[in-house]
């Protein structure tokens, strides 16, 4: 169990702790964002300037600060990162946002004596992986070399697949045909996590001066056979499972799809989304140890929960 210490409790007498949220208004930085204030942080969240999604709107009302800045500009970004404990970033996007925004906000960071920094990884365990088996997370293996030769302490957040996706946006649990699909074994362990339990360890982390450079949690650790039974106990319906073939299989198709419909400038094109089951049911991302008792009130939603929801 890790305590709360002086520098992160609200009650302490230097004040409660000032956390810089980047990507704020996207739906894991909003989530993020209202973990902090239930902490009793002080949020500070950047957005470009001209922002007038009704996102903004809504975190002001909820106590945060909006400081428009140009994340073109070092200066600039330094200046909105002052006298912060520690650098949030959430944003999504392709190289000019994961590599280069935020590289300069790293520099930021640095610059304005911001002593961490979380960046926004968010995923299976990328360091596992070989080298160009996800675009998405070579980008962030890219700028984790970065940020590790940095002089700031940093840690990253990796929390799996987000459990949210198995109720339409991933094609796994298919809940018109009753089947669960899959490639290679249906007994691979495979790890979830709700977009809302990410953002509260998130939040956590961000108050905790002690976080290594890595936490991995997983809100259910699943196979095939389990989503099955979990869609069948959830919806009352007999769901079955679905081969598609093997990881090979799945791999050609990933090559074919991303020639045929290459997407560059998408952030999840289909074979992105692809690439990423191929890399689960590999086994080779697998999340341990697992972090999740570091924060011991967080209750993590199972997919069973996450089935039954859906709407």
């Amino acid at each position: 169990m890790i305590k709360p210490t002086p520098a992160t409790r609200p009650d302490s007498p230097v004040g409660p702790a000032t956390i810089v949220l980047a990507g704020a208004t996207g739906d894991l930085g909003q989530r993020i964002a209202q973990a902090l204030l239930a902490h009793g942080a002080r949020v500070r969240a950047l957005v470009r300037p001209g922002n007038t999604r009704p996102e903004v709107a809504a975190l002001r009302a909820q106590g945060v600060t909006i400081v428009e800045v140009d994340f073109t500009s070092v200066p600039a970004l330094t200046q909105a990162c002052a006298g912060a404990a520690c650098v949030v970033s959430a944003l999504s996007g392709l190289r000019d946002v994961i590599v280069d925004t935020q590289t300069r906000l790293l520099e930021a960071a640095v610059a304005a004596g911001v002593p961490r920094f979380i960046p926004s990884d968010f995923a299976i365990d990328f360091t596992r992986l070989p080298e160009g088996s996800n675009r998405n997370l070579d980008l962030r293996r890219e700028f984790g070399r970065r940020l590790d030769q940095a002089p700031i302490r940093a840690t990253s957040v990796l929390n799996g697949m987000f459990m949210e996706l198995l109720t339409g946006q991933a094609p796994v649990v298919l809940f018109k045909i009753k089947r669960v699909l899959y490639w290679g074994s249906a007994d691979q362990p495979l790890d979830f996590t709700t977009i809302d339990n990410t953002a509260a360890f998130t939040a956590a982390a961000a108050l905790d001066p002690t976080t290594p450079r890595y936490l991995r949690v997983a809100g259910e650790v699943a196979s095939i056979r389990d989503l099955q039974r979990a869609a069948t106990e959830a919806t009352g319906q007999r769901f079955r499972r679905l081969r598609a073939g093997g990881l090979w299989l799945l791999k050609l198709m990933i090559r074919v799809t991303r020639r045929l419909v290459p997407a560059p400038n998408e952030v999840f094109p289909p074979w992105q989304g692809m690439q990423y089951l191929h890399n689960m049911f590999t086994g080779l991302p697998r999340l341990t140890p697992l972090d999740n008792a570091r924060y011991p009130d967080i209750r993590w939603t199972s997919v069973r929960e996450v089935l039954a929801a859906r709407k």
